[in-house]
């Protein structure tokens, strides 16, 4: 088989890293890729934008393609699932309608709300006076959410009515990107888990559940990121809490696309909060793979990915064996540029990978490029990863192998995992 993986993250390295693991897979193309798809055996970067869809369909039919891995949300939400599907080619990821439940936070609230799947009381407003009126009679903390796209950032745990309201006012000015809605809602309080499943539009399957760690600072402090590290199995998604998850949302949400006349085929990702109690909300969805809950998902899977995928596509899920997964624990921390998520500089020199590597780390690059040496070319830079038997193990070969590593500015949490530790 030869796949082309669109994107140049670090979701985009461990989906290149995991698919030419497999035998059937010859080659594996990436669009644009990154420095550290750049260094994989049989893959080639392809000097291409991800919303350059003619040229990446150009491309995929002059290699026989045979399937297309779509990666960001950006181009599923744009349609570039729909544009190469019309040129015959097999494409792993949603089309444009199914990708607005990312795209847009009020569609898929309201198809939470029609579907009655568990989540966080809300109102939507399209100007700022009545968003501001809203919060003045409502109890702190609460959340103030931008309805469109915004890589991670455009969501604000409010704890004072100054903080709501200047982020009311920032989303309606279009710091976020589009600023035509905004969403205020309850702050629901307990531990993050991502659920990532796998659907080709009629079954769903979920993968291992996940946890986040999304704020910048030590202890979930500061503003929110596209994610610091992350972990998994996450302990807190219990055998019957993903029983309950399969039955309240991953099931419901499939047969509500289905009514609405969507056929969606790739990932579902449900961002929950569960309380102390055990009860959980939808927080949001998004229609791809997480960043970086990929980098410790697919380092435990044991059963082919591309299969997996293809499954999908070709709309026979139903008929797979059950997923097989390796024993133990996966970690991953980022090491980001110095001022991420604010204004930061890329074009840093980095070094000790090779040595992070050795110290049994795996190294997927999120944010850089090869230009006879490797540089910083993002906000998030790198996800150095450990896989062991237990989480210590896992989190202490991911901060050895952090440690041997360096360029001007790097910044990582040393915390992450600590809701597993001890």
């Amino acid at each position: 088989m030869k796949i082309l993986v669109v994107g140049s993250g670090g979701r985009e390295h461990a989906l290149a890293w995991k698919l030419l693991q497999s035998s059937q897979v010859e080659q594996v193309f990436c669009v644009p890729g990154n420095g550290g798809t750049a260094g994989l055996n049989r893959c080639e970067n392809i000097s291409k934008s991800v919303d350059d869809f003619e040229g990446i369909g150009n491309f995929a039919l002059n290699e026989a393609i045979n399937l297309v891995v779509v990666g960001p949300e950006v181009p599923l939400a744009q349609g570039i699932t729909d544009y190469l599907q019309s040129l015959g080619l097999k494409v792993f990821g949603p089309n444009k309608a199914g990708a607005q439940i990312e795209a847009s936070k009020v569609w898929a609230k309201t198809l939470m709300q029609e579907a009655k799947i568990p989540t966080a009381n809300s109102a939507v407003f399209n100007r700022a006076a009545p968003a501001k009126s809203y919060i003045k009679d409502h109890e702190l903390p609460i959340v103030i959410k931008a309805d469109g796209l915004a890589a991670g950032k455009g969501v604000t745990v409010a704890t004072t009515r100054n903080q709501a309201v200047e982020a009311v006012e920032a989303v309606f000015r279009g710091q976020f990107g589009a600023g035509e809605f905004v969403i205020v809602e309850e702050c629901l309080i307990g531990q993050e888990v991502s659920v990532l499943a796998l659907t080709d539009g009629l079954t769903i399957r979920p993968l291992l559940p996940a946890q986040d760690h999304k704020r910048i600072g030590e202890g979930d402090t500061g503003e929110n990121t596209g994610g610091m590290g992350a972990y998994a199995p996450a302990p807190i998604a219990t055998v019957n809490l993903m029983e309950r998850v399969q039955k309240q949302v991953l099931d419901r949400t499939i047969n509500a696309l289905r009514a609405r006349n969507i056929d969606y085929r790739g990932v579902l990702y449900a961002g929950l909060m569960i309380n102390p109690s055990g009860e959980f909300k939808v927080l949001e969805f998004n229609c791809r793979f997480g960043d970086p809950e990929t980098q410790v998902i697919l380092p435990l899977l044991e059963t082919p990915l591309e299969e997996l995928m293809l499954a999908c596509v070709e709309q026979r899920l139903e008929q797979m064996p059950p997923i097989e997964w390796k024993q133990g624990a996966c970690a991953t921390v980022v090491a980001a540029s110095g001022g991420y998520p604010g204004v930061y500089e890329t074009g840093k020199v980095i070094t000790g990978i090779a040595h992070a590597e050795a110290a049994g780390a795996t190294v997927f690059h999120a944010g850089t490029t090869l230009n006879q040496q490797l540089i910083t070319d993002g906000g998030r830079v790198l996800n150095v990863t450990g896989m062991g038997e237990n989480f210590e193990q896992a989190l202490r070969l991911a901060y050895a192998g952090i440690e041997q590593i360096n360029f001007e500015g790097m910044y990582y949490r040393r915390d992450i995992g600590y809701q597993v530790k001890g």
